[in-house]
This record gives C-alpha cells, structure tokens and sequence, in this order.
C-alpha cells in the first residue's frame, strides 16, 4: 500500500481558559508542571485519517466547527494538544489572507520569499518569474506593497507561487471564495492539471460544487468532531440535507391532537428507519393512515418538499379518483407509490395532510423525513431527461 503523504491519528485540541484571571493562572501552573492543562475550550477531538500520494480530501463544516485549527495543525502553526501527525513529501499551503506576507513589501519581494520558503532558489524564481507574474495577473501592482493590495489581489499572488512550486501536497482553506470568478475558474483548472498529474489536494470549503467536482474524500467536522467520513457523494449529500433540515421552517412542526380528522401514521418503504435513504431514481412507498370520526374516507393529501421547505410536488387522493377503503370503523390504510423518483440527492420530508371528505379543509398534517443519495452533479431539485446534440 503507498505510504500516506499525510497521516493524523487522535489528534485533539484544546485551549486553555482565556475569560477569569484565576482559571488563567491555574492552566499555566498546569503546563509548566504536568505539560498539559485542565478545563478551558475543546476545539478538536480525536481526528484520524489518511492522505496518500494522488488523492484528494475536502474538510467541510460549519462556521466553527474546528477546520481551520485543523489546517493550522497539520500545517505547524498550532500544536495539537494530544495525538500523533506524520507528513511526508512537499507541502504548500494557502491559508488565511495575506499569511506569510509583509505588508511593507511590495508583491514581488513577497513572492521571491514565499517562493524561498517553499523551497526554489533564486535561478528557479527568476526562471520561472514570468509565469508566475502572467498567473497573477495584477500588472504593474506587483511594485507596489501588499499593504495596498486588495483581498482579490493578495490571493491571485499566493497562488500563483503555489503553482510555480508543484508540491506533493497542496492544502487551501476558502482562498478559491476571494477572488473575481474568472481567476476561480483559472484556479481550478490549474487544480485539476494538479490532480490528474499525480498531485494530493487537502482542502476547506464552504461550496459542495467545488469540493464534489475537485475531491473524492471528505470529512465532515461538527463541533470539532468526525461526523462522517468517507467518499465525496456520501459525504457531502449527507452534509447538505443536514443543513437543509437545520435551517427548515417549523410551520409544520405542530399539530393539534384534538384534529376531527388525523394522520395517525407515516411509514416510508419498510418503515425501518427514520430517515431513510434512497438512491436516486428508485421506487418510494408512503405508507399512511388515517382516522375519521364519522366513518367517511378523508382525503389524503400527499406533498414532497426540501428539507429548507420549498415545494417539490403535491397530489391528493380526490387529484387522481382515489377513495381509500376503511381497514376498521374509523381508520383508513392507504399506500401512494413513486416507481421512480427524479428528486437529485439531498434532504427531503413527505408531508401527509388529512383533509375532510370534502377536500376543503385541512385539519392534521405530519412530515416524515428521507434523504436521497447519488453521485451526480447536477443542480436544482429533479432531474429531466436529457441530451446533448452537436448542431
């Protein structure tokens, strides 16, 4: 098996507590005696995984989640509180705005030091001097000190000499978010050449566009934990339903339980879990019961919507004819089956609403979640077929 460019095992992080003077002193008496402090703030724990030679692995998260600790960790610029890193081969990384640069030097002095730094002489700046300058793109600005540079400029720089170096391992943390779109897209392509040549990519990032079209692997921290690791897809889909559902709307939250007609059960598929995953493109079975007081069939109504609430589709049984037959005096059993469901891979929720035998009123509604997973690129909420034709 290759031997890991990159290799964490336990690795935990932790600062000491900086809001009561006493707490302060304690932890400090603490390092000097025992090398290591109690209480205070636990930013990372027990991160283990591997980076090996020609693979590529995106760190995603929330705001706070320990990603950027971890970069600064791996990259030296923090030492971990406990647990092991081992780093072979080159390493390059873009982290925060402007780090490694002065700011009373102009662009190219900081080049030629940055460049140093990463390991190329003089004779290999001045070679490579042009193509780094043509990557950049800033003109005569390249003169002037960073301290007058815009964010937009600081990044096209940083990774300019980044690409003059070809390390074996590149790590970036959202530089990819600053800069106008047309060096983005500059960059990624200059990422890909990176990749298909045999290169290793560790990289933070907030878009799931660029994480799931740069990256095979990615790990998900929350709170400064492994929440999931493993292929891009499984990853980051599991990643965006998780946010979808977070930020969802609670309308339909309630229900009253004194409701003249109920949804007494939803059950998805076999009713196993209780939020199912489906591939793309398979069959869904919604299972459901309802109960009436007065013996009438209510009307079902069946609705699919994104975990952020937008609609996706919506059907009742008075839609289609459907009079559901009663499985006792008041409760009625009915199944509303999808043979193939188009939905793209997300979080999703079915919402089940009786309705009086009218159809006019609704009176009890009850969503039930699934997530779709798949490995696709493609965007927005279903996929229509398609083709592509040379004109």
């Amino acid at each position: 098996m290759t031997t890991p460019l990159l290799q964490l095992e336990g690795v935990s992080k932790r600062f000491p507590p900086t809001v009561n003077s006493g707490e302060r002193l304690r932890a400090f008496w603490q390092l000097l005696w025992r090398g290591e402090f109690t209480g205070g703030s636990s930013v990372l724990e027990e991160i283990s995984f591997v980076v090996r030679p020609g693979e590529s692995l995106a760190v995603i998260g929330s705001n706070g989640a320990g990603k950027s600790t971890l970069l600064k960790i791996i990259t030296g610029v923090l030492a971990p509180s406990s647990g092991r890193i081992e780093q072979r081969g080159s390493v390059a990384a873009l982290l925060e705005l402007g780090a490694g640069f002065d700011p009373e030097y102009t662009g190219l002095e900081n080049l030629r030091m940055n460049a140093a730094f990463l390991g190329l002489s003089r004779s290999q700046v001045d070679e490579r001097l042009d193509d780094i300058l043509a990557f950049a793109d800033i003109g005569e600005s390249i003169h002037e000190p960073i301290k007058h540079y815009s964010s937009g400029m600081v990044v096209r720089l940083g990774f300019a000499v980044v690409a003059s170096v070809k390390p074996d391992l590149l790590i970036t943390d959202e530089v990819l978010a600053v800069g106008d779109e047309s060096f983005q897209k500059k960059c990624i392509r200059w990422i890909e050449r990176y990749l298909a040549q045999g290169g290793t990519l560790l990289m933070v990032s907030h878009s799931m566009y660029q994480v799931q079209k740069l990256c095979r692997h990615a790990l998900w921290l929350d709170s400064g934990q492994v929440k999931q690791y493993g292929d891009v897809f499984d990853v980051t889909q599991s990643y965006l339903a998780w946010h979808e559902r977070k930020d969802a709307l609670e309308a339909h939250q309630g229900r009253s339980s004194s409701a003249v007609y109920q949804v007494r059960e939803i059950r998805l598929g076999d009713g196993d879990s209780s939020n199912p995953a489906i591939t793309h493109g398979d069959g869904l079975d919604v299972h459901m019961c309802l109960s009436t007081p007065d013996g009438r069939a209510p009307v079902a109504l069946v609705g699919l919507v994104r975990a952020d609430g937008t609609p996706v589709y919506g059907v009742a049984t008075d839609h289609d004819g459907f009079v559901p037959e009663a499985g006792g005096r008041s409760e009625f059993e009915l199944t509303l089956r999808f043979p193939a469901l188009p939905l793209l891979p997300g979080g999703y929720a079915v919402r089940v609403h009786a309705l009086d035998p009218e159809g006019l009123r609704v009176h009890d509604t009850v969503e039930i979640e699934f997530t779709v997973t798949g490995r696709t690129r493609e965007m927005g909420l279903v996929r229509i077929e398609h083709e592509w034709h040379q004109p």
